[in-house]
């Protein structure tokens, strides 16, 4: 005679629910989702994890955070005090911000390759940084012109 207790809803239940999606399935997505996968250039389904995404997004931030320390710390106070030329910090900082803009834009993409749940959250604060990373590079470019 078994002492456990098995609440009938379990007892009952089969061990494999019928309808429940296959694993890696792409649930359906709605027209806006399809048209952003079809933008990026994304196969349909999941082919990315959210550790992924998570992965790509710190280093994307991450990037972006080192060009406004340069920009805004090391470049203005720290080259004056050692000496070396004012006019590089434009140069390196359109460098560091064109790569910022691909890497935003890659984890965008990895974000929507994994079907986050917060890819659209990511992806409009992605686009605000890219916005501020341009204008930012024709201020760059502008300095480099005079």
């Amino acid at each position: 005679m078994s002492t456990e207790f098995v609440p009938p809803q379990q007892a009952d239940a089969p061990a494999v629910c019928p309808v429940a999606p296959r694993p890696g399935a792409a649930p359906s997505a709605s027209s806006a989702d399809r048209f952003m996968r079809k933008l990026l250039r994304l196969p349909e389904g999941t082919t990315s994890t959210a550790a992924e995404a998570r992965s790509a997004f710190q280093k994307s931030i991450f990037i972006s955070a080192a060009r406004c320390v340069l920009m805004y710390v090391f470049f203005p106070f720290v080259l004056p005090l050692i000496g070396v030329a004012k006019g590089v910090g434009p140069i390196i900082g359109l460098v560091i911000g064109l790569l910022a803009i691909v890497s935003i834009v890659f984890s965008i993409r990895r974000f929507w390759r994994a079907n986050h749940s917060k890819r659209w959250h990511y992806t409009i604060f992605g686009l605000v940084i890219i916005g501020f990373l341009i204008a930012l590079a024709i201020k760059d470019l502008s300095t480099i012109a005079s």
